[in-house]
C-alpha cells in the first residue's frame, strides 16, 4: 500500500485525486465540453490524428463496442478501445487489439499529461481537469503512440457534452434509449434521447438500434439536421435471436440470424447471452456493412469470428455450473427486464436467490419491480469502493416496498458472498447484479468460494 505522501506524489496519485463523478453524482453544469478542448490544445490535440467509431447508449455500448473491436482486431487492423469504468484493473479502460495498457505506459502518460497542465495550479488551463477528462485523454495519446488503424470510444455520460465528444468520428452509434441518469441528462425519454444524439457530427453516418418512438423521433430529427445518413434497427436491419440454454450438463450458444437492406447474414454463434445481446450483434453488422463502404475491407469470417469470441466480463457471465452462478451489472430498469427475460428463456425452472448491490442515485425501486416474483431469496450488499453505493437497510426497506422472498442483509461483502452462495440449491441459480463497481468486487470473492479456497 502507499503511503498517502507517495501517492499523492506518483501519477496515480495525480489521477485518483481529481474529482470522480463516477464516485460523486455530477449535476448538468459539470459538463463543459470546451474544457476538454484546452486540454487537448495544451497536448497537441491527439484526438484530431486518430480515426474513431463514437459509441453512445443508456445500455449495450459496452458489448457492442467489444464485439467491434474483436471483429476489427480479427480482421488486421489495430483496434483501440476505450470504455468505463473498469470491472477489475483501471488499465481495463485502455486496450489495444485486446491487450491493455501497461501500468508503466500508464504512468509515463500520466506523468506527461501531469506536467503539461502544470498540476496542482494548472495555470495554463484556469481550472483542474477530472479524472474522466484525463482518462479520455489518456486514451487518445495511448491510442496516437501505438498507431492505432481505428479506435472505438465509448461515451462515459450522455453524449453532447461528455469529454468524448471533441472527436470526429467516421461513424457513430447509439444504441438504447431507456431512463438513466435522468439528474445529468434529463427527466423523460426525450430529453435523454437528445443528449444521446449529440454525438451525430454534420455527414457522419449514425446506427441506431433505438426502436421506442419518441427517442428515435429525434434522432431522425437531429441526423436530418446533420445531413447525416441514418441507418436504423426495424427500419433497415433486424434480427432472430436463439436463446442458448444451459441446463443440466446440456449448455448451448446462443445465435442470431441478422438481416440488412444488403443481405441476409447467416446464423451465427455468440458468447454473450441474452436477446438484448442479439440486437447489439445486429448494431455491429450494420456498422461493418457502413464501414466496408467508407473504404474499410472487412470480412464476412471476421465478423462470424468477432461474434462468437467476444468475452465482455460480468455481462450475464457464467461462473459456475452447479450450482448456476451468474454475474451481471444490470443498472437500471431495462436492463434489469433483459436480465430476467434472459434467466427465463436461457436456464432451468429452479431455485433462485439474488445477490443485489447497486448507487443509491439509480431507479432501485423500477428494479425490484422487474425482479419481483423471480427470486425466493435475496441478499443485499454494499460496494466498498462507490461512495454512491446505497446502504443495505436502504435497499432493504425498497425491496419491502416493491416485492415478497426471503430477505438478508451482508455486514461485509464476503458475508454477502458467503451467504448467497451456501444459500443457492443445487440445482439452482445464483444472480449477482445491481453496479459494475459490485460485479468487479464481488467476482474474486465468488472465484474463492466456487473453488472452495
Amino acid at each position: 500500500m502507499l503511503s498517502s505522501k507517495h501517492l499523492d506524489d506518483s501519477p496515480r496519485g495525480f489521477w485518483y485525486g481529481l474529482i470522480n463523478f463516477e464516485h460523486r453524482l455530477p449535476t448538468p453544469d459539470d459538463f463543459k465540453i470546451d474544457r476538454m478542448r484546452k486540454v487537448l490544445d495544451l497536448l497537441g490535440n491527439p484526438e484530431k490524428k486518430i480515426k474513431f467509431v463514437h459509441v453512445a447508449g443508456s445500455k449495450g455500448k459496452g458489448s457492442t463496442s467489444a464485439m467491434l473491436a474483436a471483429i476489427l482486431s480479427q480482421q488486421g487492423f489495430r483496434t483501440g478501445l476505450y470504455t468505463s469504468p473498469h470491472l477489475f484493473f483501471v488499465e481495463e479502460r485502455f486496450s489495444i487489439n485486446g491487450q491493455n495498457i501497461s501500468a508503466d505506459s500508464l504512468d509515463l502518460i500520466l506523468t506527461k499529461i501531469k506536467t503539461t497542465i502544470g498540476f496542482p495550479q494548472c495555470e495554463p488551463l484556469g481550472f483542474v481537469p477530472t479524472f474522466f477528462e484525463v482518462a479520455t485523454v489518456v486514451a487518445f495519446i495511448h491510442f496516437l503512440e501505438n498507431k492505432v488503424d481505428l479506435a472505438i470510444l465509448e461515451v462515459g455520460l450522455g453524449g453532447r457534452l461528455d469529454s468524448t465528444n471533441v472527436c470526429n468520428p467516421l461513424l457513430s452509434i447509439i444504441t438504447t434509449i431507456s431512463l438513466d441518469h435522468e439528474k445529468q441528462l434529463g427527466p423523460t425519454l426525450l430529453h435523454i434521447a437528445r443528449e444521446k444524439a449529440g454525438i451525430i457530427k454534420p455527414s457522419v453516418p449514425v446506427v441506431s438500434g433505438v426502436c421506442n418512438s419518441g427517442p428515435r423521433q429525434v434522432i431522425e430529427d437531429i441526423a436530418s439536421t446533420m445531413g447525416s445518413k441514418l441507418i436504423q434497427a426495424d427500419a433497415d436491419f433486424s434480427w432472430d435471436y436463439r436463446p442458448g440454454i444451459f441446463k443440466d450438463n446440456l449448455i448451448v450458444a446462443p445465435s442470431v440470424q441478422i438481416k440488412t437492406q444488403k443481405k441476409q447474414w447467416p446464423w451465427m454463434e455468440m458468447i454473450l447471452l441474452g436477446e438484448h445481446q442479439a440486437a447489439n450483434a445486429a448494431i455491429v453488422v450494420s456498422v461493418v456493412e457502413e464501414l466496408r463502404l467508407l473504404g474499410l475491407v472487412i470480412s464476412d469470417e471476421a465478423v462470424q469470428w468477432g461474434l462468437g469470441n467476444t468475452k465482455w466480463p460480468a455481462r450475464m457471465q457464467v461462473m459456475c455450473q452447479r450450482p448456476w452462478v451468474v454475474v451481471d451489472c444490470a443498472h437500471n430498469r431495462a436492463s434489469a427486464a433483459a436480465l430476467v427475460r434472459t434467466i427465463k428463456e436461457s436456464f432451468p425452472e429452479v431455485p433462485r436467490v439474488l445477490l443485489f448491490g447497486a448507487s443509491s442515485d439509480k431507479d432501485i425501486s423500477g428494479m425490484f419491480q422487474e425482479f419481483s416474483g423471480i427470486f425466493t431469496k435475496v441478499i443485499f450488499a454494499q460496494s466498498i469502493n462507490s461512495p454512491r453505493a446505497a446502504k443495505t437497510e436502504e435497499l432493504l426497506d425498497i425491496w419491502a416496498q416493491n416485492s415478497t422472498g426471503e430477505t438478508f442483509l451482508g455486514e461485509t461483502l464476503e458475508e454477502a458472498a458467503r451467504k448467497a452462495f451456501f444459500a443457492t440449491p443445487n440445482p439452482g441459480i445464483l444472480c449477482i447484479t445491481g453496479s459494475v463497481f459490485l460485479a468487479g468486487e464481488i467476482s474474486p470473492i465468488l472465484s474463492k468460494l466456487i473453488s472452495g479456497d
